[in-house]
């Protein structure tokens, strides 16, 4: 598969799976934040389950984004929200 341009849209407590799964099979993924620069950082969420039917939401660790929406051209891109 070639290899596309993806934005990703995220925001504070995201999982970042799905980022580093699109990295992983050789896509361009910019992750960017509303009001937030590359290089600033996000929190992240982890999901954990403890002996219930569903999972509950734990804070994972910091992700720096990789890119600033208002500084890139994102015409010709997948949007992955």
């Amino acid at each position: 598969m070639a290899a596309k341009k993806i934005l990703m849209i995220v925001g504070d407590y995201v999982v970042m799976v799905s980022f580093q799964a699109l990295l992983m099979v050789g896509h361009l993924v910019d992750a960017v934040c509303p009001n937030k620069v590359a290089g600033k950082k996000i929190k992240t969420a982890i999901h954990d389950f403890e002996d219930d039917q569903t999972y509950s939401e734990k804070p994972g660790h910091n992700f720096t984004l990789n890119a600033t929406f208002s500084e890139n051209n994102y015409q010709e891109c997948l949007i992955f929200l």
